[in-house]
């Protein structure tokens, strides 16, 4: 069985799954005309920049809807997770600095391939019985190409991927955390998580929306600020970080503790599947929550599609790595990992920690913060995400029963650290990718852009 998961994991990540993620990209920003980069100004004023000049974009009329602002922040917690910390250390040591620049190159062009994904998700999307939205990559697959058996296999897919990495991995680290810095027992973690979770899915998806809303722009400022303020403590070390990124981008790194160097192909790749592991660009989970919005333009949610690759990897993710980069704790023969172990997530965890703790006072139990922090959101995010596809698969039967199960696993995955379920989370994670990318490629005619 470990044999099997392990293949199916390997071919899922390999080079060409890769490259479709990649080409998907490049269509949809060439086809846009390089909208996210040549109309930065409108995308961004049209999202963030307008949180504080229009109302209508933090607030709602509509009872069985969610604003603009909330489902985009909804979205956000679901990516925003362990993997924005401790997955930046690890794309590190396994591909050297130079994977950061590919994490870049993935982030740049899953932008569009965002957009696209909101787009679609927007223009499929239907109610159900309560008035409430149902889309997201399950809907347009089954609408858009008319193939019902494809959308549901990305749905079981979504809902193992929420139990997995959405939500016992987060619950892990959490724990993990808490009880080597703060020694505070994991079973007392592992109950505050679950009762946590079952009273914001209890309360639907306007209690999720309202709790992510509070919680994104509070976790990445906090963590945003303390690590800016690591950068101008070593701010001499800034710009080196940028030129050792750049540099090592398309150098191989010199010997590893002995062993062989790093091959520009493993720098490639762990940096664009990092890019896409942390972001989900291409694989269409976070288009169920952006299909929760009461906006009426596809184009729009698009527009907030591309704002959250920005935050989730331009920023926050490029944060953290030259954190990591300025504060010294970096050395490449710590890069020998046991990869298919998940053993990535505790040194990764344990490399940032010292990073922080090595120029700020009490830096390590900021870092495990911002880590419980994130790991909840994710949690949060990821709820929706689930329910949002039971309901598409059984309605609200299927509701009940996922809600049941999610508070389960979430007691459940502080509490244990089975060696496969990294593996098994990731392979889920990838699996999404091949229905979803053969949607859009599609029905990539159907994407219309914003005109100036």
């Amino acid at each position: 069985m470990e044999q099997i998961l392990h293949t199916l994991h390997e071919f899922v990540w390999s080079p060409g799954m890769l490259a479709f993620f990649l080409l998907t990209g490049i269509y949809f920003t060439v086809q846009s005309k390089f909208y996210s980069i040549l109309r930065i100004k409108q995308w961004f004023g049209q999202t963030l920049g307008s949180l504080f000049k229009n109302p209508q974009v933090r607030n709602t009329e509509e009872i069985q809807a969610v604003s603009q602002f909330q489902s985009f922040c909804t979205a956000l917690a679901a990516t925003l997770g362990t993997g924005n910390i401790t997955g930046v250390a690890t794309a590190i040591m396994a591909g050297g600095p130079g994977s950061i620049f590919w994490m870049w190159i993935s982030a740049v062009l899953g932008m569009m391939t965002n957009y696209a994904e909101n787009y679609l998700g927007i223009t499929y999307r239907y109610k159900d019985e309560k008035g409430q939205w149902v889309g997201g990559a399950m809907v347009y697959i089954e609408k858009g190409l008319g193939c019902k058996w494809l959308a549901v296999v990305f749905s079981f897919c979504c809902i193992g991927a929420s139990f997995g990495m959405g939500n016992m991995v987060q619950g892990n680290s959490m724990a993990n955390g808490l009880k080597n810095v703060f020694q505070i027992p994991v079973f007392f973690t592992a109950v505050v998580s679950a009762v946590a979770v079952a009273y914001i899915l209890n309360g639907g998806m306007k209690r999720i929306a309202v709790c992510t809303e509070k919680l994104v722009p509070f976790m990445a400022g906090i963590y945003l600020i303390t690590a800016c303020g690591i950068l101008i403590a070593c701010r001499h070390r800034v710009g080196w970080a940028f030129l050792e990124i750049i540099k090592n981008a398309f150098t191989p790194r010199a010997a590893c503790a002995g062993v062989g160097g790093y091959q520009l192909k493993t720098i490639i790749q762990t940096g664009i599947s990092r890019g896409v592991f942390s972001n989900e660009a291409g694989l269409g989970s976070s288009v169920i929550a952006h299909a929760q919005s009461d906006v009426e333009k596809p184009e729009i949610q698009g527009m907030w599609g591309i704002a959250e690759i920005f935050v989730d990897t331009i920023l926050v993710c490029t944060v953290t790595a030259l954190v990591l980069l300025v504060s010294g704790v970096y050395r490449p023969e710590i890069c020998i990992q046991n990869f298919s172990t998940g053993i990535e997530n505790i040194d990764g965890t344990t490399l940032m920690a010292r990073a922080f703790g090595s120029v700020i006072p009490f830096g390590e139990e900021l870092l495990v913060l911002s880590t419980v922090l994130f790991a909840l959101a994710t949690m949060i995010g990821w709820s929706c995400l689930g329910e949002r596809t039971a309901v598409y698969l059984a309605k609200e039967k299927g509701t009940k029963i996922y809600k049941w199960l999610y508070v389960a696993v979430a007691f459940l995955g502080c509490m244990l650290a089975p060696a496969m379920i990294w593996e098994l989370s990731d392979t889920l994670n990838g699996l999404m990718a091949i229905p979803n990318l053969l949607a859009l490629f599609l029905l990539r005619r159907e994407v219309q852009y914003p005109k100036k």
